[in-house]
C-alpha cells in the first residue's frame, strides 16, 4: 500500500535513488547556500518547490511517470522541503556559532546557545 502512496514507478529503489539521493541531495545543498548567504529560512520553500518540478520531470523523463501528477510532485517536493530545511538548519547553527563564536556556543548540529557568563 505505501508503495503506490509514494511513487508510481513500481520500484523502491528508484524512489530512493530520484527522490532522496538526487532531490534530497540538491534540496540540502540549496538550503545549505541559503544560510550560507545570510537569507531567511522561507526562501528555501521557493526554491524547493521548484525542485520539487525537477524531481518530477526526472521521474517522467527517466521512468515514464506521469508528469502532472499533483499527488506525486507534492510527495517529492515535501521531501525535497525537510531535506532543504535540515541543511539550512545545520548550516546556520554552524554558522552561529563560527561567526558569533563569543557569544554562542554548539548545543547540537541543529542548535546553538548563547554562552552564559
Amino acid at each position: 500500500m505505501m508503495q503506490g502512496f509514494s511513487h508510481e514507478e513500481g520500484a523502491f529503489g528508484i524512489f530512493l535513488l530520484v527522490n532522496i539521493v538526487l532531490g534530497g541531495g540538491a534540496a540540502a545543498l540549496a538550503g545549505r547556500a541559503i544560510a550560507d548567504t545570510w537569507r531567511p529560512w522561507w526562501q528555501v520553500v521557493m526554491y524547493v518547490l521548484m525542485l520539487g518540478a525537477a524531481v518530477r520531470f526526472i521521474h517522467f523523463a527517466l521512468f515514464d511517470a506521469t508528469p502532472l501528477a499533483l499527488r506525486y510532485y507534492l510527495i517529492d517536493a515535501a521531501i525535497c522541503l525537510a531535506f532543504g530545511l535540515l541543511g539550512f538548519r545545520i548550516a546556520r547553527a554552524s554558522q552561529m556559532v563560527r561567526q558569533y563564536g563569543w557569544i554562542n556556543q554548539p548545543n547540537g548540529p541543529l542548535r546553538w546557545r548563547s554562552r552564559s557568563p
